[in-house]
């Protein structure tokens, strides 16, 4: 019987981009209101939404019989996070251009950041 794998604990790094999302959001609307809040809101979806697709298609296949599998699956998913959030910039700026680009932009790159705190969130508990 083969052994299970265990996935990496992404989850908890788009746990805290959506806690970032949420902090954020309720910063930009104590400093300017419902339209800074708002813009806010879509920089750090614009940031979150691509991550989330990329964690959906990345982490698909495991193990050593999988290896092109992985390697294709981590391509592809890096392609479709790269369209998806040029979509959702052009979207953004088009459909609902942001009140105050300022919080948006932050937000945004807030957002992004979160992943340098990934080492931390993605350390496994050691059981020795």
């Amino acid at each position: 019987m083969a052994a299970k794998l265990k996935r990496p604990p992404i989850a908890r790094l788009l746990v805290a981009q959506s806690l970032m999302l949420a902090v954020v959001s309720v910063l930009g609307m104590l400093a300017a209101g419902m339209g800074g809040g708002a813009s806010a809101l879509t920089g750090s979806a614009v940031a979150l939404l691509p991550n989330a697709y990329f964690v959906w298609r990345a982490f698909r296949y495991q193990g050593a019989r999988h290896t092109q599998d992985i390697v294709k699956g981590f391509y592809r998913a890096e392609a479709g996070k790269f369209g998806l959030t040029v979509a959702l910039f052009t979207l953004v700026f088009v459909a609902v251009p942001p009140s105050n680009p300022a919080f948006f932009f932050g937000a945004y790159v807030a957002t992004l950041l979160v992943h340098w705190l990934g080492p931390w969130l993605l350390r496994r508990q050691s059981h020795t």
